[in-house]
């Protein structure tokens, strides 16, 4: 019976201090965010969590803090596979330090986004992590502010007065696909986006742009932006192709060679549009993604994407947020993590195949 009461009795401080080979005080120092702890007693501390399970005692913790051992996040959505892993790295970190993180959907909506940041001020949440439905001038991180709220905004967001952020450099991973396709020769590429995702389009639109046309100024790029979702873009999508409003100006008759979309559900329709139509990449048509997700890797021809770095990003974002925390003062950073680039099978060369407006 006693070993059975043993088995069941909740971990305590010391026994994670025992198991680390560290004093109790170590172990506080450690989950608080303290940055003196040597780096490797504080990974014995994280390992001897994870194996003995151990909880702060929310109660305990909050009679003597103001606010509690939580930690808010709010994203777009949940849908894709950037944002769910960034909640799982998020979540991991957080209990890393005995905090729980709680998160939700703002839904693509600033007000929804606006009423939850205020739920989480009413629990008192120690900070928020928030990638904002469209950047960080919006109304959310002004609640935030008004509300001596502390956060970190990511994502959709380039720099901020209040507030550090943290994003992918979007504009130089845009610039490396812009290499990319204008050294295979593509010299009319189509750039299709979502229009409410402002701070993120204009940085990978701009990175794109830019480095196409300084490495070939006869290039041809044209934009179809839907304004909400992807329904409107599918059709905007297909009024381009089956209008031929690519038909003007020279190269008439020409079809883009190239498709670069700038999120993840564009890579979606725009590749369903080529299969309505019979098109294959990359002989009859080249396409490039923003975002990677595991359907594009193991569908054939695979898709070319840039992958965004969602750990360093979650890892960044959580130690800026628990630095503030701990009460650390000073101006807020901007952190741009770089992508990678995976250039597969869907692009080619429009010399290996017809590019014509009406492909047979």
């Amino acid at each position: 019976m006693a070993h059975r009461q043993d088995q069941q009795r909740r971990a305590s401080i010391h026994d994670v201090a025992s198991r680390a080979g560290v004093s109790a005080a170590t172990v506080s120092k450690v989950m608080a965010g303290v940055t003196t702890v040597k780096p490797e007693n504080a990974q014995r501390v994280f390992d001897a969590i994870e194996q003995l399970g151990y909880r702060v005692d929310p109660l305990a913790s909050d009679m003597r803090r103001a606010k509690r051992r939580i930690i808010g996040a709010i994203m777009p959505e949940f849908e894709s596979e950037f944002f769910g892993q960034m909640v799982t790295q998020l979540e991991s970190m957080a209990e890393q330090r005995g905090y729980t993180l709680v998160a939700a959907s703002s839904r693509e909506s600033e007000a929804r986004e606006t009423e939850i940041l205020a739920r989480m001020h009413d629990w008192r949440v120690a900070g928020v992590v928030l990638a904002p439905v469209r950047n960080e001038h919006g109304p959310a991180a002004a609640f935030m502010k008004a509300n001596g709220m502390t956060g970190v905004l990511i994502d959709r967001v380039l720099c901020d007065d209040a507030f550090d952020t943290v994003s992918a450099d979007s504009a130089a991973a845009s610039a490396e696909v812009a290499r990319e396709l204008i050294g295979k020769g593509h010299r009319h590429i189509l750039v299709v986006g979502l229009g409410e995702q402002a701070a993120t389009v204009r940085a990978r639109l701009d990175g794109f742009r830019t480095t196409a046309l300084h490495l070939a100024p006869d290039v041809r790029i044209d934009v179809v932006l839907a304004e909400t979702d992807v329904e409107p873009l599918r059709a905007q999508l297909r009024d381009y192709f089956d209008k031929g409003e690519f038909d003007r100006g020279e190269g008439r008759g020409k079809r883009p060679t190239a498709v670069y979309s700038l999120f993840l559900k564009g890579t979606l329709v725009a590749l369903s549009e080529f299969r309505r139509r019979g098109w294959h990449c990359p002989n009859d048509i080249s396409l490039v993604g923003f975002d990677d997700a595991e359907w594009m890797q193991v569908t054939w021809p695979a898709i070319a994407a840039v992958v965004q770095p969602v750990r360093q990003i979650a890892g960044h974002a959580m130690a800026a947020l628990f630095a503030r925390i701990e009460g650390e003062e000073g101006p807020p950073t901007a952190r741009l993590e770089p992508c990678k680039v995976l250039m597969r099978e869907s692009v080619g060369s429009p010399a290996n195949g017809p590019h014509s407006a009406n492909p047979r």
